[in-house]
């Protein structure tokens, strides 16, 4: 299917992604990774109990949550992107 995905997809995705991201961050301790996800993963949740998910995932914490991430990462040897 074309398009934007609907509110209910995004609510879904983000929602998912905030379930496993917050997974990640109790089992990954207090290394650098698990400590960009936490707040990674409380912006996808926040994101996801708006009403309108994405507008609310398009905003400075999170994208400054993702590139957090993205650095973290690279500085432990893997590349991703979010």
């Amino acid at each position: 299917m074309a398009g934007e995905p609907s509110a209910a997809d995004l609510k879904k995705i983000l929602t998912e992604l905030g379930t496993k991201v917050t997974a990640l961050t109790a089992a990954g301790g207090d290394g650098k990774v698990a400590t960009a996800l936490k707040p990674f993963g409380a912006e996808a949740a926040k994101a996801a109990a708006a009403a309108d998910p994405g507008s609310a995932a398009d905003n400075p914490a999170f994208l400054k949550a993702g590139k957090d991430v993205s650095a973290a990462c690279k500085a432990a040897g893997v590349s991703v992107t979010l």
